[in-house]
């Protein structure tokens, strides 16, 4: 591979125009492709497997309108009038108007007469084309109703599709942000502008392959907000770190084009293995059992591929065509390069008495990491959207007028050609009879006269932490031949078959990433450290997500009013992303260590130059990544906050405590052990390593500043020289 990538490197920058014409007509070949015969992100609400599922296929085979979407509009007058029949009358025939409507209930009224809640049944599931964020006839059916001073608020399926649109502004703060914290962290315009333009560059061919992705199977809505998010972060440290060793290359004296072969063959196959780790671990959430997280892990996995593509073939181009300019101005100068020597004394104080650095890193993580043990996840509804938004008032108006369990009624659909008509009585008389429900409604029949239904209602909200609980009453106290449906019970039933996959998905992805890193390290000791440390810095982003948003610690801060359950989509998505972009810095660090280590055999001092060596540019890394993942958090959405203050609190704890500590003890204290691998597993892997081709250039043509000698790739020493 090491050959491999020296040659496509020095290749790139050799031809730098080719490659630069070569990469627009795949842009726009791409793009071309995706506005031709590119698809529409479309979201899969049916779950399979889930119990509440089989009642919603029951209900949509013999009841129109049910089990599929549905829509509520909440009439309120605000100075406590009555609403009249009319006003009531007119509202239901302009909402039965309305395309793919099936039904409208009649008008629920509140005890005082100043509340009417109507219930829309449509024919077509929610993520049809024609409702999916189609808020424009609600509104105009409503509009007259408005207009005569009648607060009138949206909620259920419909209205929730185009509640918390994505604003776009977490992709424009993380590049501000980068490209300030590059420009403070390397002293050059150029070299702060080249990994962000890159990286912009190949999220989007990326995006166009995500919009060819949506017209072969369904992608949901939000998975191309978080294949930007990642796409954006991995794609700016990618580049970063091959800027940064051809940097160095330059400044020790070596022409642009064999700067930058020699920067791909170390960095770029450090990039690599990187990105293959953030690969095995997105290709995981197959394993999670729900469409929704396959087509996270596809769209992100596509972003992850197009980046990495760009930054091992237009870096080096780039690098080439601005030459010396990417050299700080202090190198231009004549002044020395080299790594920081508050690292180096940093890494030699850790390695002096390592044991008690790691005892209070691991104590600080697992402080951080003890709320976890109180995390509950529910998916997200109403209730967790700003006050601004209308979902959230009609959600308010629901509870305050009718009772908190009226926003999350239970659904049981009877069949009865498994349950005798003469037996209805005594399922509504048990149900109702349940502790925790409030009441019941009416038994209706489907017009086949196959399904009998009736709604519970809980005496608490759907978010409430006793809701999956007595979702389990009532199917208990139920007859065969009854399903308990609707969304809080499809919610319940989420809840459970997470959390039953979510151990598959992370014993597959540490298995998969522990193998990449042993065949790239030839070590079994740090792939397996490597993984007890991502864990340990998962748990401690989960804890941080239990804290501030279920706990409430500085939820406002976010633009949050109340506390709220940890989102059930949140703990295998933030596990599959963590631990893929925590293993990138785990390569960055340790593939500096070990070429180092490979080129003098002290294993101690490996490592204190190994971390002064990628210090810097990992800290800068990590700072791109954190601004740019709170950059996301911003966003109006609450799973796409818990996303981005999950992942930057990771990232954050990851390049400190992480990096700096934790690593270099334990390193200081296994010495040698940590590259010990069994002779028989060593001759079973393949290696990625190899001679670099001699072009006849290897050494530097006049060396710009005074430099050590720098190990190669394939770890045999530099030529006399260097």
């Amino acid at each position: 591979m090491s050959g491999f990538l020296f040659r496509l490197g020095r290749g790139a920058a050799l031809h730098p125009w080719r490659t630069l014409a070569a990469w627009l007509v795949l842009a726009v070949a791409v793009l071309g492709l995706a506005s031709t015969f590119g698809g529409t992100p479309h979201d899969d609400y049916d779950i399979p497997g889930a119990q509440a599922q089989r009642g919603i296929e029951l209900l949509r085979a013999h009841t129109p309108g049910m089990g599929d979407a549905g829509a509520r509009v909440v009439a309120h007058t605000t100075d406590g009038t009555a609403l009249t029949e009319a006003t009531l009358t007119a509202l239901t025939d302009r909402l039965a108007a309305m395309d793919h409507v099936a039904a409208v209930s009649p008008p629920r009224m509140s005890t005082d007469g100043d509340t009417a809640l109507l219930t829309i049944q449509y024919d077509v599931p929610v993520t049809d084309e024609d409702l999916m964020g189609n808020l424009e006839p609600l509104d105009a059916a409503v509009a007259p109703i408005r207009d005569s001073g009648v607060q009138v608020e949206l909620g259920g399926d419909v209205p929730e599709s185009a509640a918390a649109p994505m604003k776009g502004r977490g992709e424009l703060i993380g590049v501000v942000a980068a490209l300030v914290i590059l420009v403070l962290a390397f002293g050059s315009v150029v070299s702060a502008g080249l990994p962000v333009g890159v990286a912009l560059g190949g999220l989007m061919v990326g995006s166009a392959g995500i919009t060819l992705l949506a017209a072969t199977t369904e992608v949901s809505t939000a998975a191309p907000m978080v294949a930007s998010m990642v796409g954006l972060g991995v794609g700016i440290d990618y580049a970063l770190l091959l800027v940064t060793r051809h940097v160095e290359y330059l400044a020790r004296g070596y022409d642009a084009a064999e700067a930058a072969g020699r920067a791909a063959a170390t960095a770029g196959r450090s990039v690599v293995f990187a990105s293959a780790t953030v690969l095995v671990s997105l290709l995981g959430l197959r394993l999670a059992g729900l469409p929704v997280y396959s087509s996270f892990g596809f769209a992100t996995a596509i972003a992850v591929v197009a980046v990495m593509t760009s930054v091992l073939t237009l870096v080096p181009a780039l690098c080439r065509l601005a030459n010396r300019r990417l050299l700080p101005r202090a190198v231009r100068r004549g002044r020395e390069h080299g790594g920081s020597p508050w690292l180096a004394a940093w890494a030699t104080r850790v390695g002096r008495r390592p044991l008690p650095w790691a005892l209070a890193a691991v104590l600080v993580m697992l402080t951080l990491a003890a709320p976890v043990l109180d995390m509950r996840t529910w998916p997200q509804d109403a209730s967790s959207q700003s006050r601004e938004v209308t979902t959230r008032k009609a959600y308010d108006l629901v509870a305050d007028e009718f009772g908190p369990g009226a926003n999350g009624p239970l659904v049981l659909a009877v069949d009865l050609a498994k349950v005798p008509a003469a037996a209805l009585p005594g399922v509504v008389a048990s149900v109702e009879s349940t502790p925790g429900i409030a009441g019941v409604s009416p038994v209706r029949r489907s017009p086949d006269g196959a399904v009998a239904v009736f709604e519970a209602e809980p005496e608490f909200g759907p978010t409430d932490a006793r809701t999956s609980d007595l979702v389990a009453d009532v199917r208990a106290e139920v007859p065969a031949g009854v399903e308990v449906t609707g969304t809080s019970p499809l919610f319940a039933d989420i809840a459970d078959l997470l959390g039953e996959r979510v151990w598959l998905v992370i014993g597959f992805v540490i298995a998969v990433s522990v193998l990449l890193l042993t065949m790239m390290f030839r070590s079994v000791v740090v792939p397996l450290k490597a993984a007890a440390m991502n864990m340990l810095s998962i748990a401690a982003a989960y804890g941080v997500v239990t804290a501030i948003f279920q706990w409430g610690w500085g939820a406002q801060l976010l633009g949050l009013d109340h506390a709220m359950p940890v989102s059930t989509w949140i703990p295998i998505l933030l596990f599959a992303i963590l631990f893929g972009l925590s293993m990138d810095y785990e390569v960055f660090l340790l593939s500096r260590i070990r070429e180092d280590y490979l080129d003098t055999g002290d294993a101690r001092g490996s490592v204190v130059r190994g971390l002064t060596g990628t210090g810097r540019v990992i800290s800068a890394a990590a700072a791109i990544m954190v601004a740019v993942f709170l950059g996301f958090a911003s966003e109006v959405d609450v799973v796409v906050k818990q996303i981005g203050v999950g992942l930057a609190a990771a990232i954050a704890l990851d390049a400190t405590l992480v990096r700096m500590v934790l690593v270099p003890a334990t390193m200081a204290m296994l010495g040698r052990w940590n590259w010990w691998m069994p002779a028989w597993l060593d001759r079973l892997l393949p290696t990625v390593h190899g001679e670099l081709p001699d072009y006849g250039s290897a050494a530097p043509v006049a060396a710009a500043v005074p430099a050590h000698p720098e190990p190669s790739p394939a770890g045999e020493r530099t030529p006399a020289g260097v």
